[in-house]
């Protein structure tokens, strides 16, 4: 069994470890919310420690699913970081949804001091996490992730090898940007339905029985008509990874015109106090405009 780390032990994070330990490694673990680690150890065996730093100073390969660029940045270059702690062939594997630019721009940085790195962005949202089913897409060198598959099945069943750096990412962003692009068409699509007097579980087996059928839609349409907004995929974080999304389309000289304007409705819902509940609660806008409430 392998000596391993994780940091970040968010909703998807707090799972991931979990069933690296439950297959039997030693993991060491750092969170920003330090009840996390504690809660790990307890529950697991998970060994806490202190800063990024130590996680890294005997770990074989250190994953890691923060929130955002600014943050998997701190982690890995930071004071106190996974570079000021590793030694040369560490493998870092970071599963956060990212900039893909700042993510070739880490494994220049940490390709510089001997350490391996993979940028590896998962989609499953929480119950993926939990069950052990998500799907990464990964880019950095094929060997290195050769060397990593048998970790990424602990905690995934579908495992894409995009190419090189940066490449997991765009394949991770092109998949939310169809994803968020579908669920602001449903959120329009069904309000204006309800609103004209049609059954919102009539309306939702008329998609599922045409050339509009969506495994998305007919995930989250159960949610929304039973008015349940928690949480396994944020507002928020979407709308960060939309931001990445238009980020990388300037840089690649490449027009999102829909995209540009589901972001805008999803910061609506942000501005309207829903940044931290599950997408599918972003149709609140819509029926806040006008006063309809699709539910079954």
């Amino acid at each position: 069994m392998a000596k391993l780390g994780f940091l970040g032990l968010g909703l998807m994070g707090y799972p991931m470890a979990r069933n690296l330990l439950k297959a039997g490694h030693e993991v060491s673990v750092w969170s920003n919310t330090a009840a996390k680690c504690e809660q790990l150890a307890a529950e697991a065996g998970a060994t806490v420690c202190a800063t990024p730093a130590d996680v890294a100073r005997d770990a074989e390969a250190v994953f890691l699913c923060v929130g955002d660029t600014a943050m998997a940045e701190a982690v890995i270059l930071g004071e106190n970081g996974i570079k000021a702690g590793a030694k040369p062939g560490l493998v870092v594997v970071d599963a956060s949804t990212i900039s893909p630019s700042a993510s070739v721009r880490i494994s220049e940085a940490l390709g510089a001091v001997g350490v391996e790195f993979l940028g590896a962005p998962c989609t499953g949202s929480t119950p993926g996490a939990i069950n052990g089913t998500l799907t990464f897409m990964i880019g950095g060198k094929e060997e290195v992730f050769e060397a990593m598959r048998p970790y990424f099945e602990t905690m995934g069943k579908k495992l894409y090898y995009c190419g090189g750096p940066g490449t997991g990412l765009h394949a991770k962003l092109t998949q939310n940007l169809v994803l968020s692009n579908i669920l602001q068409a449903f959120n329009e699509g069904v309000v204006l339905s309800t609103r004209a007097g049609i059954d919102p579980k009539m309306m939702l087996d008329i998609l599922s029985n045409s050339a509009a059928k969506s495994g998305l839609i007919e995930y989250k349409a159960p949610f929304i008509f039973r008015r349940d907004f928690t949480t396994n995929f944020s507002v928020k974080w979407m709308h960060k990874d939309i931001g990445l999304m238009l980020d990388s389309a300037a840089e690649l000289n490449v027009p999102l015109p829909l995209t540009a304007l589901t972001r805008q409705m999803f910061q609506a819902a942000i501005a309207t106090g829903h940044g931290e509940e599950d997408i599918c609660s972003t149709i609140k806008v819509l029926e806040g405009l006008t006063g309809v409430e699709v539910k079954g």
